[in-house]
């Protein structure tokens, strides 16, 4: 089973290690590694999360996450995207992009790093608004209870998590952006920049979640229809309103899928740039980590582990909601790498102990119950 979920990573790492020993000897072999390990730290509560996602959906689509989700996960965001970003910013061509990012390796990151003000508010926002909208919701289960109690009932307000993310994107505009840290030590305005970034990840997130939810509940809708209408489906053919809406359902929650590991790249990209500035380095040590995250996600998927471990989804959640204030933060600070991976897995290991801890709590309640059972049933036959 271990093999089967990992076998393809295993292989990317193989194949990723000697193309680095190739391109640069046992130095660049040893950046990639550090680079894996960095890309596999940050994304960890992003696997998390998409199992969530992931365990909804059928064993095709599964199929498609692994397979072209992994392409544009590893080539768009570890290789295109920190490429395109350079283009737009500083207002070149995507090929002019791709000469300086293998010829002019400083001039590359300078650019990166004027770039990072708006890849962090539209970042930062993407994320905040999935923490908010967890957070805010009504759970049976609940983690910290006594925080998450009253959140629920102020959940109930609507578009709250809008308002709060909005208040949060315009006081880093005022507070973070108006000092925007710069190389050579100066500071420039990016507050613009940072308010239209941010919005833009704040509409992402609306149009691709609404329409996640949207065709995720018409599904539900179909499928509970499904019993009462199976005899008459069968005699008229296949149920093809039926597969046409589970089709959008799939295809929406996939795209929702992206655009989230998209937004859990930012950190992964913007961090590499502390380790090389060398684009092909960094796509194959990033690449490796990304095939470790889907991978462990499928895992997580199949093992059921969420369903075992019912706090992990509010960890990584919690996770999630940390490094979008990081994110913003890194506007006009900078954050140690070490810190911003170390803060998810920590959370994630706090959130993973507690599930442990209720699961004996429930089994030794479970057996006290039992053993009581077995004294009535020993009393009455007495």
């Amino acid at each position: 089973m271990l093999l089967k979920t990992f076998g393809w990573s295993f292989a990317v790492t193989a194949l990723g290690l000697v193309a680095a020993v190739l391109y640069g000897g046992w130095a660049a072999l040893g950046l990639v590694a550090i680079l894996s390990v960095l890309e596999i730290s940050l994304s960890f509560d992003n696997a998390v999360v998409n199992a969530g996602i992931l365990k909804k959906m059928s064993a095709f689509w599964q199929k498609i996450f692994l397979t072209i989700g992994i392409l544009i996960a590893v080539f768009g965001m570890r290789l295109v995207f920190p490429v395109v970003i350079v283009a737009l910013s500083a207002q070149l061509g995507p090929i002019e992009a791709v000469d300086l990012a293998l010829t002019d390796k400083d001039q590359y990151q300078q650019l990166v790093t004027d770039a990072h003000p708006a890849i962090a508010a539209f970042g930062g926002m993407f994320l905040l608004m999935i923490f908010l909208d967890f957070i805010f919701e009504d759970r049976d289960i609940k983690w910290l209870g006594w925080l998450e109690r009253p959140l629920a009932k102020l959940g109930k307000v609507d578009m709250l998590s809008v308002c709060i993310a909005l208040i949060v994107l315009l006081i880093s505009a005022m507070t973070f952006a108006t000092h925007a840290h710069q190389h050579g030590g100066t500071h420039v305005d990016k507050a613009e920049t940072v308010l239209l970034s941010g919005i833009g990840g704040l509409i992402t997130y609306m149009i691709v979640g609404g329409l996640s939810g949207y065709f995720e509940d018409k599904l539900e809708e179909e499928e509970e229809r499904e019993h009462e209408q199976e005899e008459e489906a069968v005699r008229s053919g296949k149920p093809r309103s039926a597969v046409v809406v589970a089709g959008k359902a799939a295809f929406f929650m996939f795209l929702y899928l992206e655009v989230l590991d998209a937004s859990f790249s930012f950190d992964g990209v913007i961090g590499a740039f502390a380790i090389t500035n060398d684009i092909v380095l960094m796509a194959l040590g990033l690449g490796i980590g990304a095939m470790y995250v889907r991978s462990l996600t499928v895992y997580l998927v199949r093992e059921g582990t969420l369903d075992d471990y019912v706090y992990l989804e509010h960890g990584a959640h919690y996770a999630i909601g940390a490094l979008a204030m990081i994110l913003l933060v890194t506007i006009r600070y900078e954050i140690n790498e070490f810190i911003t991976g170390s803060v998810g897995v920590i959370l994630i290991a706090w959130s993973f102990w507690s599930s442990v801890r209720r699961n004996r709590a429930l089994a030794a309640a479970e057996g006290k119950a039992a053993g009581s059972d077995d004294k009535t049933e020993v009393s009455s036959g007495v």
